[in-house]
């Protein structure tokens, strides 16, 4: 894919309004729709909708936080490997895993109080690893320094979205 920043035509930042990425998004979607060419020839038509596709994706890049990170070290010729963005920290690692296990304890119990306490301090973590992230990625670090520390905050905020959406699953059975 091109770059995302670049197709809707937004500065490449981590810390985008995405109430106007938004809006840019729908400005593109509405002029590349394909209703918009319908007596236009195949060819026209055809790239109408293959960049309304690359339109569509490059939002759904942008206005996800890891993928936008991602993007953003992209831009700056830092591919992240498969397993280099694990976090880091045994310690902190220890207590996501310690925290997967008690929601999967309250989850054997159906006790939803504990599974929505879980869930709050794990909407408190995501919180606090896209802040994380975006310091990393906007505050002036260059180099391997500034990379290195983003990548590790999309590990810790990757690990934490799938205990969230663990959390998530456990609330919705219990409904």
């Amino acid at each position: 894919m091109n770059d995302p920043f670049e197709l809707l035509g937004v500065e490449p930042k981590f810390a985008l309004d995405l109430a106007d990425l938004e809006n840019r998004h729908r400005e593109l979607s509405r002029v590349l729709h394909p209703d918009r060419h319908v007596g236009a020839p195949a060819s026209e038509r055809r790239m109408a909708l293959s960049r309304a596709i690359e339109v569509n994706q490059a939002f759904r890049v942008l206005r996800d936080p890891v993928r936008r990170a991602e993007a953003l070290l992209a831009r700056r010729g830092v591919r992240i490997e498969e397993g280099r963005d694990k976090p880091a920290d045994p310690l902190l690692l220890m207590e996501l895993l310690e925290l997967g296990e008690s929601i999967s304890d309250a989850r054997r119990a159906r006790d939803r109080i504990a599974i929505e306490r879980k869930f709050s301090e794990l909407k408190a973590r995501e919180s606090a690893s896209v802040s994380a992230l975006g310091a990393a990625l906007e505050a002036g670090e260059g180099g391997d320094a500034g990379a290195e520390r983003a990548v590790k905050e999309i590990g810790m905020l990757r690990f934490t979205r799938r205990l969230l959406d663990e959390a998530a699953l456990a609330l919705d059975e219990l409904e």
